[in-house]
């Protein structure tokens, strides 16, 4: 009898474990769903997706995908069903719908990561006021006061790097970006300050794609520690310079506390906090990635390099005194610069997802995107198409002649697009255009090693980039 019971009990187990795999499988639709695999249960098909690649060419999670289900299909990543879309005409209708039929979202583990009140998270008015914020100190006007910041910035750092038998570009680039940032936003002063803040971001940075297991010796438990430990140090800042306030503003913490300071405001310490925090890091890893990739680019391109180097000579040519600081009209002047830009960002693919969520049941080419459900916008499929471009894995800036980009196309989509297209964009451009401008017009420089690229599936530099750099008087002086 007990024999009989137990059979049961485990007959009912094993019926139950079926009827739910078989409901992970294939979920539930009113309409349509896109063909895919959902894989395992609750794994998904995340391992897949975190898996290394190290081409240019779009992930082999996707393309293998693409192959099989095309342009649109659907998979189930960190325990949540995704639609992925690399078909641009729904890229574009997705960006258009905005607050209407879709919403930002990103998995809980990115959220738990960068702050459950980022920007990125926030809606509507919310994410409007933050936006208009950020825009205020990195926004067209801000940056022309900015400029010779910049510039003196890249000009020190690429001094001292000429001092040195090796360099690392990855990460000189990174320090280099992240102090210029921390000194706009706080005032930090790298130098000056007892607490090293960068120091926090890296440990950050390196467990921020990698698969979300939060317990010690894995690369995201030592990330949640390094936000723990970034998030206390700027919580400390903002005290501090609350204790202390300046009598005109500044920096950011000055505009924050002003904000906080009034009357009904809607912006919270934890929002401001969260906001310093994603900005820090956006700023300078992005840009570094997008530069150090450059950099190598300009080294297996000797024809791109020249046309480069002429036009930023050309611009020294045309002042009256050749040691003037860069003006507002020269940088704008940068049109193969610009080119240039484009394409390492088409190619480099830093952000290798767009994530939003289907605020209702939404009909697009016979298929339904069930309300609730997860959408993955993949960049990287659309720069790397052959319907997009014309030999997409070569490098070729020359490709945007006679193109003026000021954000995102069904096409291009390297800084985002619709209503959340970056608010950083510009503050990159410059960033990197005037770089290159003190780079190529003083300096030289020699591959040593690394620069192999690793996607997974963002972009990584995994053996770095590590050049000598000289100057090109010095090394004209030595000659004669």
């Amino acid at each position: 009898m007990e024999a009989s019971v137990a059979l049961c009990i485990m007959a009912l187990i094993i019926i139950s474990i079926s009827h739910w795999v078989y409901r992970w499988k294939n979920p539930k639709c009113k309409g349509k769903l896109p063909p895919g695999s959902m894989g395992w249960p609750l794994l998904g098909e995340t391992l897949q997706f975190f898996a290394p690649s190290t081409s240019f060419d779009v992930h082999p999670f996707v393309k293998e995908r693409m192959q099989r289900y095309g342009p649109i299909f659907r998979t189930s990543l960190v325990g949540r069903p995704v639609i992925v879309s690399t078909d641009s005409d729904l890229n574009y209708f997705i960006f258009q719908q905005e607050g209407q039929l879709f919403q930002s979202w990103y998995p809980d583990t990115f959220t738990e990561i960068f702050g459950r009140q980022n920007v990125g998270s926030l809606h509507g008015f919310m994410y409007k006021y933050l936006k208009n914020m950020v825009l205020n100190l990195f926004g067209p006007e801000a940056l022309k006061k900015m400029l010779p910041e910049v510039e003196q910035a890249a000009k020190r750092n690429l001094r001292n790097w000429s001092n040195q038998t090796s360099t690392e570009m990855k990460e000189a680039t990174a320090s280099m970006i992240f102090d210029l940032t921390a000194k706009k936003l706080i005032s930090y002063d790298s130098e000056k300050s007892s607490e090293n803040l960068r120091e926090s971001f890296v440990a950050f940075i390196q467990g921020l794609i990698s698969f979300p297991l939060d317990i010690p010796g894995t690369a995201y438990h030592q990330c949640m520690q390094g936000r723990k430990k970034a998030m206390k140090m700027l919580k400390n800042m903002l005290n501090e310079r609350r204790a202390n306030p300046r009598k005109h503003r500044s920096d950011f913490f000055d505009y924050v506390l002003e904000e906080l300071g009034r009357e009904n405001t809607i912006l919270t310490e934890a929002i401001a906090l969260d906001l310093m925090f994603v900005l820090l890091f956006a700023s300078f890893e992005t840009t570094s990635l997008a530069l150090t990739l450059a950099m190598k680019l300009l080294s297996d391109h000797p024809l791109v390099l020249k046309e480069l180097t002429e036009e930023h000579e050309a611009i020294i040519k045309k002042r009256e005194n050749p040691d003037s600081a860069l003006t507002w009209s020269e940088y704008k002047s940068m049109t193969f610069t610009f080119q240039f830009i484009n394409e390492t960002v088409r190619l480099a693919n830093i952000v290798p997802g767009i994530f939003r969520k289907a605020l209702k049941d939404i009909s697009f080419k016979g298929y339904t995107i069930p309300s609730g459900w997860a959408v993955m916008v993949c960049p990287p499929a659309v720069h790397t198409s052959p319907e997009k471009y014309h030999n997409p894995l070569e490098f070729n800036p020359w490709r945007w002649e006679g193109m003026e980009l000021n954000g995102a196309t069904r096409n291009f989509m390297a800084f985002g697009g619709g209503m959340r297209f970056c608010v950083g964009t510009d503050f990159t451009k410059v960033q990197m255009a005037v770089f290159l401008h003190c780079l190529v017009t003083k300096y030289k420089w020699q591959g040593i090693k690394g620069g192999d690229i690793l996607r997974t599936p963002g972009l990584q530099f995994p053996n770095g980039f590590h050049i000598h750099i000289s100057g090109k008087i010095k090394e004209a002086q030595e000659s004669t």
